[in-house]
C-alpha cells in the first residue's frame, strides 16, 4: 500500500478513536434517587466562623420543603423583584431569594414558552398552578413543571454566650423598612428587631443584569457588646435534574485565592465526614473567592467583597438530601451604641461571557470567567470562542460566524496543510520508482522498508505528513465541540431556515422527507431514530466522501471496504451532534477539499476527483 493511504487510513482510525472513545466514556450517567429533607441548626464554633450544629446541614427552617402548611412563606409577604432581565420575588420569611426567573431565556423555541426558573421557593403556593396541582411558572406551559426548591438565604450565627433567639435565620419573618419593588437603583431594605437591644437589617440592591449587593448590618441599641457571625448559603434541595456527560461540570464550583473547585453533585454526596459538619468540604479563602452551584447554563453564586477572608463550604445533608454552598465570615462584635455590617454579592442567572466578564473587572470577582466550563483544552477553548464571540458581534449570525471561524482555523493551520499536500504531491512523484523498489526486491518487507527510508529521505520526503493537519484539527474539533456545547451564547441561536438552534441537532429527517410529509420524525434516542439521517448529516457525509475520492482507493480489498464505508458510518455515528459542529466538520471538509485540489494541482499532480468516483462507482478490472 501507497504511503498516502496509509496516513489516510490512519487518520481515519485516529478519528474513529476519538468517536469511539467519546461514546464510550462520554455517556450520560443516571441521575441517582433523591431522598427526603429534613431540619438542621447554625451555631459558632469556638474559632468564632459560622458552623451547624454536629446534625446540621441547613439553616433553622428549610425543613418547610417537605412540611407544607408548616412552611412560615407560605404566608410571609414577599418583595417584588423587576429587572430587564429578571422577575421573581423575596419572601420575608428569612429574607430568602427564592424566585427568579430569567426573562431573557425560554425553556424551548417556542415564544410562549415559559421563562427559564432559576430559583425556586420552598412554598409554590403564590406560582400560577394548572388543575391538577402541578406548579408551573406563571404563565408558562403546564407541562413545565417547577424544579425542587432552590434558593440564597443570608444570615448571623450567634458566637459563643449569645442567645441563638437573638439573631435572625431562615424561618424570621422580616418586614420591609425602605423601598418598593427591587430593581435596577431601587434597593429594598428589610428590618428585624430582636427584642434584645439588637436591630438587623438586610439590604439588597441589584442591577440590570444578574448581581445582587447584599448588605446585612446589625445595631447594637444595647449596654453590652453583642457577638455574632454573618453568613451567606445557597440551599438545593435534592439533585437537579443535569445533562450527566462526563466533559460538563454540574455541581459546586469555586474560586478561592485563585484556585479553581468543581464538585459534581455525586461526588458531594461522596465527601469526606467532617466533625459537626456532616459530609462537606471546608476551605480558609485569605482575600479573595466565590462558590455556588451551577448548570450547564445558569448559576448561583456567593461572592464576597474582595479582600475579604471568609469559610468557602460545600457540604450534603444525608438524611435531609439538600446540597449546601456557603460563605461564613468572621465573628464581629458590635460594641453598645455601634452598627457592624457586612457586604457581599450574589450572582444568579445566566453565564453570559461578557456579563461574566464584566463582573470580574467590577466589582472585581476574581477569575469569575472561568465559571464557565471551558475544559481540558481551555487555552484553545477560549480564545476561539472569543473569537467566534467578536465574529457574531460583527456579523449578526452564528451560524455565518462558525463558517467565518472554521476559513480563519484553516488559514492559520495553512502553513502545516501545505506542508502535508506538497509531500502527498511528491509522493506521487515517487510512486514509479517505489513500484521498480518493489519489483526488485520482492517480498523481502524488511528490505524494502530500508529501501524505501533511504528513498525517502535522498528525496526529502516525510511520508507522515499526511497526518499531521489530521492531529491538529482534533483538539481544535474537542474544543469548538466545547464552546458550541457549553456556551450560552450557541443556545437557542438560528443560522438559516430550518436551523433554530446551533446546540442542538439538526431536527429534519429523512423519514418524513425533511417535513414534506404530515407527521413528525421519530426521536433520536429511538430505535428508529438512528437511521433518521438529517439533512446536515447527508450533506457531512458526501463531504466527507468526496474528500476521500481525492487519493485513489486502496488495492488491498479489506481497506477498499473499509474506504467505502468510513463516510456513511461517520454520516450516522456524527450527524447527530450539535448543528452548529456539523456545520464546522461540512466547512472544514469543503475547505480542505478546495485547499488538496488547489496545491496539487499547482505542484502538477492534481487529484484525479472524477476519475476515482468513476473508479469507485464502475470498478475497472483488475490487472492481470
Amino acid at each position: 500500500m501507497d504511503d498516502n493511504n496509509r496516513n489516510l487510513i490512519l487518520a481515519m482510525v485516529l478519528s474513529m478513536a476519538v468517536v469511539l472513545v467519546w461514546f464510550g466514556f462520554f455517556a450520560p450517567e443516571p441521575p441517582p434517587p433523591a431522598a427526603d429533607t429534613e431540619v438542621s441548626q447554625s451555631q459558632t464554633d469556638a474559632g468564632g466562623l459560622a458552623t451547624p450544629a454536629p446534625d446540621a446541614a441547613t439553616p433553622a427552617g428549610a425543613e418547610v420543603a417537605a412540611s407544607g402548611s408548616g412552611d412560615p412563606s407560605a404566608s410571609a409577604g414577599r418583595v417584588t423583584v423587576k429587572s430587564p432581565s429578571l422577575e421573581g420575588s423575596i419572601s420575608l420569611a428569612g429574607g430568602r431569594i427564592d424566585d427568579l426567573q430569567l426573562t431573557d431565556y425560554r425553556e424551548t423555541l417556542d415564544d410562549n414558552s415559559p421563562f427559564v426558573r432559576l430559583l425556586t421557593p420552598t412554598d409554590s403556593s403564590h406560582l400560577t398552578t394548572v388543575a391538577e396541582g402541578t406548579p408551573v411558572a406563571p404563565g408558562g406551559d403546564p407541562e413545565v413543571t417547577l424544579q425542587k426548591p432552590y434558593y440564597a438565604v443570608y444570615g448571623w450565627s450567634p458566637a459563643a454566650g449569645t442567645d441563638p433567639a437573638a439573631v435572625p435565620n431562615a424561618v424570621t419573618i422580616w418586614e420591609v423598612e425602605s423601598g418598593g419593588d427591587l430593581g435596577p437603583d431601587s434597593p429594598v431594605t428589610l428590618r428585624w428587631d430582636n427584642g434584645q437591644g439588637q436591630i438587623f437589617r438586610r439590604t439588597f440592591a441589584l442591577d440590570d443584569k444578574y448581581l445582587f449587593t447584599v448588605t446585612q448590618s446589625v445595631e447594637n441599641t444595647a449596654d453590652t457588646p453583642f457577638a455574632a457571625a454573618p453568613y451567606g448559603i445557597i440551599a438545593r434541595h435534592g439533585q437537579p435534574d443535569t445533562q450527566n456527560f462526563f466533559v460538563l461540570h454540574e455541581g459546586a464550583i469555586g474560586m478561592t485565592d485563585g484556585e479553581l473547585h468543581e464538585t459534581k453533585y455525586k461526588n458531594i454526596v461522596d465527601l469526606d465526614p467532617v466533625a459537626r459538619e456532616g459530609r462537606a468540604e471546608i476551605t480558609e479563602v485569605a482575600e479573595n473567592g466565590w462558590i455556588g452551584f451551577t448548570d450547564k447554563y445558569w448559576m448561583t453564586t456567593l461572592a464576597p467583597a474582595p479582600g475579604q477572608p471568609f469559610t468557602a463550604v460545600v457540604k450534603y445533608a444525608e438524611g435531609a438530601d439538600i446540597y449546601q454552598a456557603e460563605t461564613r465570615f468572621p465573628t464581629v462584635t458590635v460594641a453598645a451604641g455601634q452598627t457592624a455590617s457586612s457586604e457581599s454579592y450574589l450572582f444568579a442567572g445566566a453565564k453570559e461571557w461578557e456579563t461574566i466578564r464584566n463582573y470580574e473587572e467590577s466589582p472585581g470577582i476574581q477569575r469569575f470567567v472561568d465559571s464557565i466550563d471551558w475544559g481540558w483544552f481551555y487555552f484553545l477553548t477560549k480564545p476561539i470562542f472569543r473569537l467566534l464571540h467578536w465574529l457574531n458581534a460583527h456579523i449578526g449570525n452564528m451560524g455565518w460566524s462558525i463558517i467565518a471561524l472554521t476559513f480563519i482555523l484553516k488559514a492559520i493551520v495553512f502553513p502545516l496543510a501545505r506542508k502535508s499536500y506538497v509531500s502527498m504531491a511528491k509522493m506521487r512523484e515517487l510512486q514509479p520508482q517505489m513500484e521498480a523498489l518493489k519489483e526488485r526486491v520482492g517480498d523481502d518487507r524488511t528490505k524494502m522498508q530500508q529501501e524505501m527510508m533511504a528513498l525517502y529521505k535522498r528525496e526529502k520526503v516525510n511520508p507522515a505528513a499526511g497526518c499531521l493537519p489530521i492531529l491538529i484539527q482534533i483538539p481544535i474539533f474537542f474544543s469548538l465541540y466545547k464552546v458550541i456545547f457549553v456556551t450560552l451564547e450557541l443556545r437557542q441561536a438560528p443560522w438559516i431556515g430550518w436551523i433554530r438552534d446551533l446546540s442542538a441537532p439538526d431536527p429534519s429527517s429523512i423519514l418524513n422527507l425533511f417535513g414534506l410529509l404530515p407527521y413528525a420524525a421519530p426521536a433520536r434516542d429511538s430505535l428508529v431514530g438512528i437511521i433518521s439521517l438529517s439533512i446536515m448529516a447527508i450533506i457531512l457525509g458526501i463531504s466527507m466522501w468526496l474528500q476521500q475520492k481525492l487519493n485513489p482507493a486502496p488495492t488491498d480489498p479489506t481497506q477498499k471496504m473499509i474506504f467505502a464505508w468510513m463516510p456513511w458510518v461517520f454520516m450516522f455515528m456524527l450527524g447527530g451532534f450539535a448543528s452548529g459542529l456539523v456545520l464546522y466538520w461540512i466547512t472544514n471538509n469543503v475547505i480542505t477539499i478546495g485547499q488538496q485540489y488547489a496545491i496539487m494541482s499547482m505542484h502538477g499532480h492534481p487529484p484525479n476527483l472524477f476519475g476515482n468516483i468513476r473508479e469507485s462507482v464502475r470498478p475497472g478490472k483488475k490487472k492481470p
